[in-house]
């Protein structure tokens, strides 16, 4: 019983610093290398000292990784910020990664698109 108990307390945590994580990093960071900044989601280490947030960042390759630096390097206000608006004594550490799971899935349904029409020519 603990245990699931346990399991959900952890979920609700991930879920309110994923919103307060989309916040932050939307309205608070002034950094000008952050762009367009969608937060896709948050894994946290078992112990909850650390946690991966993917995103994914409008813009060409090197906008991209700029705006991954620039998020790294904003760590330390985040976790402060984290940790004073969810009342948390120690904020988990993010490292956020660039999540280009949104491309591969519109290249996959492209081709996928084409493989349908070029069924329906030779059958016609």
């Amino acid at each position: 019983m603990e245990n699931r108990n346990a399991q959900h307390h952890k979920d609700r945590v991930v879920e309110a610093i994923k919103e307060e994580l989309v916040i932050i990093v939307t309205g608070e960071l002034s950094d000008p290398r952050i762009g367009l900044v969608t937060v896709n989601e948050v894994l946290m280490a078992p112990g909850g000292k650390a946690m991966r947030v993917y995103v994914s960042v409008e813009g060409d390759e090197r906008e991209q990784s700029e705006c991954i630096t620039a998020l790294n390097d904003a760590v330390g206000f985040i976790r402060h910020q984290l940790a004073a608006s969810l009342g948390l004594r120690v904020a988990p550490e993010p490292h956020f990664v660039l999540d280009n799971s949104g491309r591969y899935g519109a290249r996959i349904d492209d081709l996928l698109h084409r493989i349908d029409k070029r069924s329906k020519k030779k059958s016609s």
